[in-house]
């Protein structure tokens, strides 16, 4: 399809091209801490909404929606958009919530810390490191994979790239930096995903080859009541959905936006209108296996398109994978940045904000160097996304109950997580099973510590009501 030259110098330019307007924007906003990690009350509902849309889909859209429908149907389709929707909008009223009683707030991780303490802390913390760390990876190796669909470029050579350009304007410009280039990238990403869903209708022969496949095939794909497709479904909703609340780059647009009501349109439309392309990008798995094409779901969406395809459509992929991994990557490493600088600050409280800005930069750029590796191996981490889903889920009714409740302490919230963890990693698969019991072991861990914590609620009773106050004032202020 391309000769390994012709991609790797169009894969440089593309990068190039996100790359330098990053840079050339942080350098007119050379700020303060403060503004690096957080970029406080400077984002209308506008540029939330562009932010949120372009950090929501990420390379995994063109992988993850359709490999799910080649075993999950339309139930699977429905259960990982609107997983993806969910999370939005009850980021609203959790937003708004955190922002009132910790306007100078930064992170979630901040939260914790001055409700639950240490041991509660620690253990978001780790989970939200995690899920950072694997989200990036899976990123960056689904954008080295579908370079390699289209070329004979090694592994490592496409991971590099996207990692070394986006570091680039991250580190140097921060939270800032990643919201402007997000809306640049949206400004790429919209019309090439139309160009691809009309390719792909085109290269499918619409719908009645797919469905009339489907019928003879795999009929129960169809049935929206079909119990696996349900059962999918359902995982992939609180998956998605509870992981959402713990991502540190949706909090760092609650408190970027300039007021909730910019934090609730953004919010809202960005999730409302991410929604329907996940679960368009989903039906490529339906037009895989009705098609009867030969291959690996995982790579469903381009045995669809890659059959007979011009050279301008090739390049056209690979601006569009650069486009959405890095409107979702930048984000993420912004995330760990602003997490690394905010707890590093609690452990080095006598440190100025350039020491923890120095500190911050220092350890992404040891992080990237794993998460490279990784991606340059091809491995698959869909086991690992669904552990770190799982301690989300665990960790999801303790954390935030908090928000609303003053009686629900520390003890309460550790050991409410700990009966999910304990009755989810249960029935968790072990690596290598098959995964028939990951809907049972997603409810158990969910669940699970909606009844513990209410039972501890309602049994012991709480050393002293929690003084909602003190978030405020557990939120330290970053200068230079």
């Amino acid at each position: 399809m391309l000769s390994t030259a012709h991609a790797f110098w169009w894969l440089i330019a593309f990068a190039a091209l996100f790359a330098v307007p990053g840079m050339l924007y942080a350098r007119r906003h050379n700020e303060s801490l403060e503004d690096f990690i957080i970029a406080r009350n400077s984002q209308g509902a506008t540029a939330t909404v562009l932010t949120l849309m372009a950090s929501t889909l990420g390379t995994w859209i063109l992988f993850g929606p359709a490999q799910a429908a080649t075993w999950g149907g339309l139930g699977a389709i429905a259960g990982y958009a609107l997983g993806s929707l969910a999370p939005r909008l009850v980021m609203i009223p959790l937003g708004r919530r955190l922002r009132e009683l910790s306007p100078g707030g930064h992170s979630l991780t901040e939260f914790v810390m001055s409700r639950y303490g240490r041991p509660m802390y620690a253990f978001t913390l780790v989970i939200m490191l995690f899920y950072l760390f694997i989200s990036l990876a899976a990123g960056i190796t689904a954008i080295a994979k579908m370079v390699g669909l289209l070329a004979p470029v090694p592994l490592w050579v496409t991971s590099s790239v996207v990692m070394a350009a986006t570091l680039l304007y991250t580190l140097y410009g921060g939270l800032r930096a990643s919201i402007f280039t997000d809306k640049v990238q949206m400004i790429v990403i919209l019309p090439l995903l139309a160009v691809l869903l009309i390719v792909g209708w085109r290269a499918a022969d619409g719908v009645g080859p797919t469905l009339a496949g489907l019928e003879a095939t795999a009929p129960r794909l169809l049935d929206v009541t079909d119990l696996g497709g349900l059962k999918a479904g359902l995982t992939f909703f609180l998956a998605v959905m509870l992981t959402g609340l713990f991502y540190q780059g949706n909090w760092q647009r609650v408190y970027a936006a300039q007021n909730n009501r910019a934090v609730a349109l953004g919010f809202l439309l960005g999730g409302l209108l991410s929604a329907p392309m996940i679960f368009v990008m989903g039906l490529f798995g339906l037009a895989f296996v009705g098609l009867g094409l030969p291959g690996d779901g995982s790579v469903a969406l381009f045995s669809v398109l890659l059959a007979d395809i011009p050279g301008w459509f090739a390049v056209g992929l690979i601006f569009l994978g650069l486009a959405l991994v890095m409107s979702s990557a930048d984000t993420t490493i912004s995330a760990a940045s602003s997490m690394i600088a905010v707890d590093g600050g609690r452990l080095l409280p006598g440190a100025s904000g350039q020491r923890l800005m120095r500190l911050s930069r220092w350890l992404i750029l040891l992080l990237a160097l794993p998460v490279t590796f990784v991606a340059a191996q091809g491995y698959s981490v869909l086991y690992l996304f669904l552990l770190a889903d799982l301690l989300c889920c665990a960790a999801a009714f303790p954390v935030f109950f908090g928000l609303f409740n003053r009686r629900f302490d520390g003890r309460a919230a550790v050991l409410a997580t700990l009966s999910g963890l304990v009755a989810g990693l249960t029935l968790f698969p072990a690596p290598g099973d098959a995964l028939n019991t990951l809907m049972e072991s997603f409810l158990l861990a969910t669940f699970m510590p909606v009844v513990t914590g209410l039972a501890l609620l309602a049994l012991l009773p709480a050393k002293q009501r929690f003084d909602f106050a003190a978030l405020s004032a557990g939120a330290r202020r970053f200068e230079g």
